[in-house]
């Protein structure tokens, strides 16, 4: 029996390496859920196409229902989208949950590069804890994946950090993130936790493709 999986924000750059690992694989059938689908039509015409919006409680209904395996790569109001994902898949009793936030909303990251990321980007920080610590107060069989700053290199390298522990890499690539989120489907590894994904070896005061401090 294939495993349904649907993807959130199937338009986001994680997202379409995600499509391309898994749509090849006969086990899975895919839901592709996003608010403009041409593109993602395009690229897996035998997936399952909704064209949608994750405000809209009843239109998740509707695709969360039958699902096995939810993954969500959306930005925006993060708390709000990570409420009634998981007010959806409790209505329609779907356990497994994959939500995509951002490095640094546990303040886990060391010295000066923690110090750089929380002056970048600490307002923005803000609502993804709030969606992860909607999602771990949840009964759902979640892993909140925190990606390090992203890059669209070829390139698949990845290591990983739980939460309590420090994070330290700077970057990573979208496709190595979507390597690892492939892993944990076909693994079921990391349930009900947070990891944080970086490239190994690849530390410092901040990201290398990034040419201003603070």
């Amino acid at each position: 029996m294939k495993k349904n999986i649907i993807i959130i924000g199937a338009n986001g750059r994680i997202s379409k390496h995600l499509v391309d690992l898994l749509k090849e694989n006969e086990k899975y059938q895919l839901t592709l859920f996003s608010r403009n689908t041409k593109e993602v039509a395009e690229q897996a015409p035998e997936a399952n196409i909704i064209q949608g919006d994750a405000l809209d409680s009843e239109q998740l209904d509707a695709a969360i229902k039958g699902q096995d395996i939810v993954f969500v790569n959306v930005d925006g109001p993060m708390n709000k989208f990570a409420g009634l994902i998981v007010t959806s898949m409790n209505k329609n009793n779907v356990k497994r949950l994959i939500f995509t936030t951002s490095l640094g909303i546990y303040k886990e990251i060391p010295g000066k590069f923690g110090e750089w990321n929380e002056a970048i980007i600490g307002q923005d920080l803000v609502r993804y804890r709030e969606a992860a610590d909607i999602i771990e107060a949840s009964d759902l069989d979640y892993t909140v994946v925190r990606p390090s700053w992203l890059t669209d290199n070829d390139e698949v390298d990845f290591e990983t950090t739980q939460k309590g522990e420090s994070f330290i890499g700077t970057e990573v690539s979208r496709k190595a993130v979507a390597a690892y989120i492939r892993d944990i489907i076909e693994s079921g590894k990391d349930v009900r936790s947070s990891v944080g994904v970086n490239k190994p070896g690849v530390y410092g005061d901040k990201p290398s493709f990034i040419d201003f401090n603070i």
